[in-house]
């Protein structure tokens, strides 16, 4: 399994907006391969600040879904409301 992490800081006033977006593109998600759930996060310390937590079943799904269509319109439509560039890390849970 893996876990991505993706880091956004939205323009002020589109936070409303941006967690819409966040709601519609779970619900495409819920039937993507290999998507297991994701969470929305808002910080406390800068409510423009945004994680989204991700797990995936393998890398192999989550590149798909990178890859997809879907995808690339939501970057493309995020230019418009997030401020400057997202961070984006992948994790891999290491089994002991």
């Amino acid at each position: 399994m893996i876990s991505v992490g993706f880091y956004y800081k939205v323009k002020k006033g589109y936070e409303e907006e941006f967690e819409k977006k966040f709601k519609e593109v779970l619900q495409y998600l819920s039937s993507f391969p290999g998507f297991k759930s994701a969470k929305l996060y808002k910080s406390v310390d800068d409510p423009s600040e945004y994680l989204i937590y991700s797990e995936w079943e393998d890398l192999d799904s989550y590149r798909k879904f990178i890859a997809s269509t879907a995808y690339r319109d939501t970057v493309e439509y995020g230019k418009s409301i997030i401020e400057g560039r997202p961070i984006h890390k992948v994790f891999e849970q290491i089994n002991s």
